[in-house]
């Protein structure tokens, strides 16, 4: 559901009240249990929140021979539609989790990516899609008046509670943005660690500012400025076609660059994906350590085997976890003073503060004449009620100095945790890929030699003796 849909359910309902496992899996460890209880709790909040979203009348019809314009976004479908949609999205999930984990199948994740392009892209055009569900979440948490409709809770809470339960499968097969960059990847390239991990907080934030735009009514941008939605519809702005053919270009390089350091419900996922029931294991057997699925991973997941550290080692790390932890507070206030700056240039895109701001500035020029545009038309309505659309021009920027706090002090912790999460170290025996950074692609099945051991010798993967020496 778009903005423009979803602003003119809330202005409908406002109008109404007026008037009236396997060995392939690990389990996590039990201070997860804590984090996903309390996403449980929230989906359920979701769910009781959700309403179902038809269009309610038909198009007039007008005797003059005028035609409707043709919409930017496409038409509601049927309730019966929306329904398939979901079960449609329920089947590619639960088929995903068993690809990855009991089949262990690239070719079944990949055939799995084409049907998900194929349906949730050009067919339904991208919309719904998952990621652009989280603003109509943030709507309905930000305005009472403004229920979720069932499917796009549907869509939002599906991928959610697989990822708590069996990591990212949505990106592994199901989330055509993801099949997309997946299927025109064919010369990889590291991308170095340190701007890895630099550039993976973007997400989080992108994932803020989304929120607040839509938690205030002012507008989708995850939506609007999607680089992918427009080559899906075959049509859109120039600026964000261009945007998707470069993301394509450069996702020829690099792996699904547009879901690693871009997508905000890539960043919900991540989370999910980290205290996971389960997570991907590259090897069924003891690993070799012949670093194949090291090179085999295009997304930077693979994390490398490391030893216990001596005792002035463990000391130093402590020093330095301690500086940070005592940082995290400045970090959270600095990113509070940012966000209630940003709140000022941030409201002005919200339609009412615009129109006050220009109320303001046009109040003793006189009214214009002869033939006139959208903007004049609202101007002229709103000398009719001034005291009326100031006041809910304040209301706004207060929400938005609110909610520019709390961004700024979201950015201050994504910013102070990702430098806590460098500082700490976890030992490891095995390569094994990052619970959160995996999208469960499973190309490095397809080069472990102990994933395989009685096929491996035969289709010139080395055995196990021989990966020792690799």
């Amino acid at each position: 559901m778009t903005w423009r849909q979803a602003s003119a359910q809330c202005s409908r309902r406002r109008a109404a009240r007026a008037g009236g496992a396997g060995p392939s899996v690990e389990p996590a460890s039990a201070s997860g249990w804590i984090l996903r209880f309390a996403l449980y709790a929230l989906l359920l909040t979701l769910c009781c929140a959700s309403g179902l979203a038809e269009q309610r009348f038909p198009p007039p019809e007008f005797e003059s021979g005028h035609q409707l314009p043709v919409m930017p976004t496409p038409a509601a479908r049927a309730v019966l539609l929306q329904y398939l949609d979901v079960a449609v999205l329920g089947v590619m999930l639960g088929l995903a989790t068993w690809v990855v984990y009991r089949k262990r199948s690239r070719r079944g994740v990949l055939a799995l990516s084409g049907f998900s392009l194929l349906y949730f892209g050009f067919w339904r055009k991208g919309c719904v899609c998952a990621i652009g569900s989280l603003q109509n979440v943030a709507l309905a948490l930000g305005d009472g008046g403004y229920a979720v409709p069932l499917v796009v809770t549907a869509f939002f809470v599906l991928p959610l509670a697989f990822a708590l339960f069996a990591g990212r499968t949505f990106c592994a097969g199901v989330c055509p943005h993801g099949a997309l960059q997946d299927l025109l990847l064919l010369k990889p390239v590291k991308v170095p660690s340190w701007l890895e991990h630099g550039l993976s907080v973007l997400p989080f934030i992108y994932l803020g500012a989304g929120v607040l735009f839509a938690a205030t009514g002012s507008a989708f941008i995850i939506c609007q400025y999607d680089p992918f939605v427009p080559i899906f519809r075959l049509n859109g702005r120039t600026l964000m076609v261009l945007a998707g053919a470069a993301l394509l270009l450069l996702g020829v390089f690099v792996g699904r660059p547009y879901c690693r350091f871009l997508c905000p419900y890539g960043a919900l996922l991540k989370l999910g994906a980290a205290v996971a029931k389960w997570g991907v294991r590259v090897a069924t057997d003891d690993c070799a350590r012949c670093r194949l699925c090291e090179a085999a991973c295009p997304y930077g997941a693979m994390r490398r085997p490391q030893a216990a550290r001596a005792e002035p080692q463990l000391a130093e790390d402590r020093r330095r976890l301690a500086w940070l932890l005592l940082l995290l507070p400045v970090l959270l206030a600095g990113g509070v003073w940012l966000g209630g700056r940003f709140s000022v240039p941030a409201a002005w895109l919200h339609p009412t503060v615009k129109l006050a701001e220009r109320f303001v500035r046009e109040r003793d020029t006189p009214p214009k004449t002869g033939t006139l545009t959208d903007a004049d038309l609202a101007l002229a309505r709103a000398r009719q009620s001034p005291k009326e659309l100031l006041t809910d021009a304040a209301a706004i920027r207060q929400r938005f100095l609110v909610g520019g706090w709390i961004f700024g002090a979201w950015v201050g912790l994504v910013i102070g945790a990702k430098l806590i999460s460098l500082s700490v170290y976890r030992p490891r025996t095995d390569y094994e890929p990052d619970r959160g950074a995996c999208v469960a692609c499973a190309r490095c099945f397809e080069y472990c030699p102990r994933n395989r051991p009685a096929r491996a010798p035969t289709e010139g993967i080395c055995s196990s003796a021989e990966a020792l020496k690799c």
